[in-house]
């Protein structure tokens, strides 16, 4: 079964991070809703990094030398454009040597406004063969991207472990994702809200993350 691991479950600072996201009037400021993203993404890192493995190194300073432990994981960190991008930063603060990838999927909403398809349409991927994969995005509404997303990173090898990074998701959603990925997986997840509505946004959630962050988009 795969790994839940719900931050929300601990008072922490991560509370305030969260809870300003969701705020309607502080969500105005973009540039604070993008450093609050990142700000979410350095702390499901620095958690995340506990799971990892860890190898010793010794270290010169300019007085002596000293043994310390370093993590071990050849890293592939993968968003989804374009509303990972600034958790992807934040991941990307803390495994400051992982290799990168990006994957656009978006809703493609067909003649029922309240039915959609997941398209993939962009990916840029080094091989992931043995490598420790780190899978963002911020939100898990119904699960679907996250899905596609990785079936379509299933060429590019096959990774020894892989670890999902999301900040708000719906029940509903992180169930889904459970039961149709790999029994070994993890998921770092800064909350988890209860329902889904009938267009399937997350309730209560915090709106559309990348238009949040980066203005409102055309749609398809």
């Amino acid at each position: 079964m795969m790994q839940i691991h719900n931050l929300s479950d601990e008072n922490s600072i991560l509370n305030t991070f969260i809870s300003e996201i969701r705020d309607v009037d502080i969500q105005k400021d973009s540039m604070r809703f993008r450093r609050n993203i990142e700000r979410i993404g350095e702390i499901l890192g620095y958690e995340m990094s506990k799971s990892l493995s860890f190898k010793t190194q010794n270290v010169t300073t300019p007085l002596a030398e000293i043994a310390v432990k370093t993590i071990d994981n050849d890293v592939v960190l993968c968003s989804i454009l374009r509303a990972g991008v600034p958790l992807h930063n934040g991941l990307l603060n803390y495994f400051d040597k992982a290799e990168n990838a990006f994957i656009s999927a978006y809703r493609h909403h067909l003649e029922n406004p309240e039915t959609f398809e997941i398209i993939v349409e962009y990916l840029a991927c080094p091989s992931l063969e043995g490598k420790t994969l780190i899978l963002a995005d911020p939100m898990i509404a119904t699960g679907q991207s996250l899905l596609a997303t990785f079936e379509a990173l299933k060429p590019f090898g096959t990774p020894k472990e892989i670890h999902l990074a999301a900040v708000i998701g719906a029940q509903e959603g992180v169930d889904f994702v459970a039961e149709n990925f790999p029994k070994n997986t993890h998921l770092w997840i800064a909350t988890i809200d209860k329902e889904l509505n009938s267009k399937g946004y997350i309730v209560p959630g915090l709106g559309d993350a990348g238009d949040l962050a980066f203005g409102e988009k055309l749609q398809h």
